[in-house]
């Protein structure tokens, strides 16, 4: 951005050389953010966008953080404690849906979607297995800009968001298949792990990217014995050299991994589909030969799964069986622990709303910051994810040319 500051330098005319305009670039100026957190629906979602110290930050720097009344509390936060820290409790969503950016968790409904007045920015997970049509065409209506948790990137060309829930998801999975092996819920009696005198569990996980490293660091600290496919030869060794640690590693081959199944524990499925969708590395023969009791914890299930038996369930309804296996398979994993998510998610978004304020707001700091761009959808009501687009029948644009004529 420039203006006109002072008349130097010449320029040869009719009648000589004539005085010209210097054009001196001035400061970007900041801009104040309205931003609104709405309550999601608990029985689906536990996390929450902002902490209240993010909000205090975030006030502190002449922001105002407009929450809607118990947004916090599935994480255990109280609406004083937003309160205290500057935040503004309403107790309805049209009041929060009057904000200039809306920051939520999951993906807002269609009933939330109508609520939205144009040209807002809408910062949300897509979890576009689950999306519809309407959803999509409905977004575009109100000229909004969505921009997707799983898209956004950092500095260093990684995701941020998908990373530090990847960590926890991997942690948890373990934690969970441990729940799952105990006679308390109903399974085999079997600790997660080893004692002396006593062969370890096997746990089989799937992936070699951060939810399976974190699955594998949480299993090898209980003591069971792991074994890790994976389609890359150099993730298998990242992973081997991230954990110091001897692991059973191998490259997918059909026979090889339902040899291992066969005497597997727990099995955690890890794979990142990336936008493949489904992508059946077990197939329902290979879980019919599994032991009576194991533990499946597919993590692949919020882009479609990577074991054929995984339906996708909520966190009332986790568990079912299927030829005697116990199978786990909920989307939003993290939410189980929804505090340290909320912590993780909003150290993410309090520095890049910062940054975007003192961009002089969204649309300028997209135009400067690639890894946010990355992240968007639709941009001011017009489609920019092809594989969105194609899927639906849609025309989508490529969100760097829009950059060039917004």
């Amino acid at each position: 951005m420039t203006d006109k500051k002072e008349k130097t330098g010449y320029a040869f005319g009719n009648t000589g050389f004539l005085p010209q305009e210097e054009m001196l670039e001035i400061g970007k100026k900041k801009k104040k953010l309205i931003i609104g957190i709405p309550k999601e629906n608990i029985k689906k979602e536990s996390r929450v966008g902002l902490t209240p110290e993010a909000v205090e930050i975030l006030v502190n720097a002449g922001h105002e953080i407009i929450i809607e009344k118990g947004a916090g509390l599935a994480a255990n936060y109280t609406d004083n404690d937003y309160s205290e820290c500057g935040g503004q409790i309403v107790d309805t969503k049209p009041e929060v849906f009057k904000s200039d950016i809306i920051l939520k968790i999951a993906p807002p409904t269609i009933e939330e979607i109508e609520l939205f007045k144009q040209n807002q920015i809408l910062f949300s997970s897509l979890h576009f297995p689950s999306q519809t049509e309407e959803f999509v065409r409905k977004l575009m209506k109100k000229k909004i800009t969505a921009i997707s948790f799983e898209g956004l990137k950092d500095e260093d060309g990684c995701y941020p968001v998908i990373r530090s829930m990847s960590e926890i998801s991997g942690t948890s999975s373990i934690l969970i298949a441990a729940e799952y092996l105990s006679n308390v819920n109903s399974g085999k009696g079997v600790l997660l792990g080893g004692i002396t005198g006593i062969t370890p569990t096997e746990v089989v996980i799937l992936g070699a990217g951060t939810a399976a490293e974190y699955a594998a660091r949480a299993a090898i600290g209980l003591g069971a014995f792991i074994k890790v496919f994976d389609f890359s030869i150099s993730k298998l060794k990242r992973l081997q050299s991230n954990l110091s640690s001897r692991l059973f590693t191998s490259v997918f081959h059909p026979r090889v991994l339902e040899k291992h199944l066969k005497s597997a524990d727990v099995v955690i499925g890890a794979v990142y589909l990336d936008d493949k969708g489904p992508q059946f590395l077990i197939t329902e023969e290979m879980v019919k030969g599994m032991k009576k009791g194991a533990v499946i914890v597919d993590l692949s299930i919020d882009q479609g799964g990577c074991i054929e038996t995984s339906v996708c369930r909520s966190h009332a309804s986790p568990v079912y069986t299927k030829y005697d296996v116990i199978h786990y398979s909920v989307p939003n994993i993290a939410s189980r622990v929804a505090r340290t998510a909320s912590i993780a998610i909003s150290n993410v978004f309090n520095p890049l709303l910062l940054s975007i304020a003192d961009s002089g707001g969204v649309q300028k700091q997209l135009k400067d910051d690639a890894g946010l761009r990355h992240g968007v959808y639709i941009y001011n009501g017009i489609l920019t994810s092809d594989r969105i687009g194609n899927y639906f029948g849609i025309p989508s644009k490529d969100i760097e040319l829009l950059m060039a004529v917004f």
